[in-house]
């Protein structure tokens, strides 16, 4: 395609994304979303003490009290400028609306803006040669995981936007043989401190850097072993605090509100490893709750292009009977259907990434993390079990792992584009299909919330 085409293709994505985000933020009230109300709890109880001190909810307060404070800091924010601005006798409760929106609006400005850095990292890895934009949109856009995400409140968006500046420091140090300076160790450091600091996801991100040390070259390891090391020294002052916080009240840095059980491949039924196959044709044709109960890859993958749980449509109203769940589940079956080309397509892409881009320390970073992040995630699975339903098993969780595939998805795109046009054209029209056909999988079912 001419360079024209692409650009104007570009906007185009760009103003469907804003509307969807934007129609989400009318049509969807965070309350709706995952252990809502005791996030709303988790907002109430550090938004009273906020801005004389910093004072963080017990396990009596809320449920999430493990979670770090970064994602809650916006609406608590907003709940203390409601707080002195109202004049009400049930000032908690009429502020929610107002912080609760307020928070939307920031996280899809977080996510327009973790989009535009990616874009930019990537082109980096092109040593700025190539444009990557219509690529990345069209394959971020059709991510109904990212829509679901950015409009409740919770921490992942954060991981999403720190993520992308981290890797984006990352490929430039690389880029300049990863000298030590002190804005980059600094700027890499406080990215670090702040992913610690958005949702315990993140840590998924870090063991990567320690296991490139045994693949960097003699003649950078040590400058890499300064900056790394730097770098976590800086983001483990940055942060550490509230994981001593949690130590100190709960005996654990990890603290959470299941218990911890162990590892074992016993703690979970065969079906959460290996569905049968009548389950496998429901993700097909009906893929929402309760069908394929505490199933790993079916829920995560319906839960990723579509919405397992319900909680984007009416079901989420009546969970025992639902509202249209008939007709949700068969366009939801249709979602999946349509959508299995495109997840070999990114699994593809992860496998051979490392393969053509090898001497690339970036490309190995990549891979490293979406891999650690997926079995992290199913340790974290295994370890806490959620039976019979396996109600932790949910694609925002890790939407970092979604959106990391992205990268290599993209530079083969990228790549197609600049070689094999008879392979690229096809997948862009296929792309642009699942773009248009699972469109209203992006958007809230619910009505006009104001």
């Amino acid at each position: 395609m001419k360079l024209n085409y692409i650009n104007k293709l570009s906007w185009v994505l760009i103003i469907f994304i804003l509307i969807i985000g934007f129609y989400n933020i009318l049509h969807y009230d965070p309350l709706y979303g995952y252990d809502a109300e005791a996030h709303y709890n988790y907002v109430d109880h550090f938004s009273r003490y906020l801005p004389h001190q910093i004072n963080l909810p017990d396990i009596e307060n809320t449920r999430e009290f493990f979670n770090p404070p970064i994602g809650y800091l916006v609406p608590s924010i907003a709940q203390v400028l409601c707080r002195n601005i109202l004049t009400s006798q049930t000032l908690l409760e009429d502020c929610r609306p107002i912080y609760a929106t307020v928070s939307q609006i920031v996280q899809l400005l977080l996510y327009l803006l973790s989009i535009f850095v990616n874009i930019k990292t990537i082109s980096l890895f092109f040593e700025n040669k190539k444009n990557v934009t219509f690529e990345y949109l069209l394959l971020v856009s059709l991510m109904a995981v990212n829509y679901k995400t950015i409009v409740q409140i919770r921490g992942e968006t954060y991981i999403l936007f720190f993520m992308s500046i981290l890797l984006y420091l990352f490929l430039k140090t690389e880029k300049n043989n990863f000298e030590f300076k002190i804005i980059t160790f600094l700027g890499l450091g406080i990215t670090i401190g702040l992913l610690a600091l958005s949702r315990q996801w993140a840590f998924l991100l870090f063991p990567g850097f320690f296991i490139l040390i045994f693949f960097i070259n003699k003649y950078q390891k040590k400058k890499y072993f300064n900056l790394i090391f730097s770098s976590f020294f800086v983001g483990f002052i940055f942060s550490s605090w509230f994981y001593f916080s949690l130590l100190f009240r709960y005996g654990s840095f990890t603290s959470f509100n299941k218990e911890h059980i162990g590892f074992s491949f016993f703690n979970q039924p065969l079906s959460f490893y290996i569905p049968d196959f009548s389950d496998l044709f429901l993700m097909f044709t009906e893929p929402i709750r309760p069908n394929f109960s505490n199933q790993f890859l079916t829920i995560l993958y319906s839960d990723f292009w579509g919405d397992y749980w319900g909680y984007f449509s009416f079901t989420s109203r009546n969970l025992e009977e639902g509202r249209n769940q008939l007709l949700i589940g068969e366009y939801l079956g249709r979602v999946n259907l349509f959508s299995f080309f495109a997840t070999v397509f990114f699994i593809f892409c992860f496998i051979n990434f490392r393969k053509f881009h090898k001497q690339i320390i970036f490309s190995r970073y990549i891979t490293l993390s979406i891999t650690i992040s997926f079995f992290g995630y199913l340790w974290f699975l295994i370890s806490y079990p959620e039976l019979p339903t396996g109600d932790t098993i949910k694609a925002t969780y890790m939407v970092q792992f979604f959106n990391l595939l992205l990268i290599p998805s993209t530079i083969k795109l990228v790549n197609f584009r600049e070689s094999k046009h008879v392979i690229y054209n096809p997948l862009i029209l296929y792309f642009t299909f699942i773009f248009l056909h699972n469109f209203s999988s992006y958007l809230s079912h619910f009505p006009y919330r104001f």
